[in-house]
């Protein structure tokens, strides 16, 4: 397994981890949560998203760079 490899089943582990926040998020939404508590869950769902896209375009970034060394 090469070194970019690795990096990328690390990125693919921190994608799961951050979809499963959300999904925690989501059902104490579900739990009739204070007006604070919400405004605070939708501020970590934001955050966890942007963190997600990150991730994704990290794994892209290097899938392609390991494609074009593929002869």
């Amino acid at each position: 397994m090469s070194e970019s490899e690795i990096i990328i089943e690390k990125l693919l582990e921190q994608r799961n981890f951050h979809l499963n926040t959300l999904k925690n998020l989501d059902f104490e939404l579900v739990m009739e949560p204070s007006e604070n508590d919400i405004k605070n869950i939708e501020k970590l769902q934001r955050i966890t998203v942007d963190q997600i896209k990150k991730i994704e375009q990290e794994i892209a970034f290097l899938t392609s760079k390991n494609s074009k060394k593929i002869p």
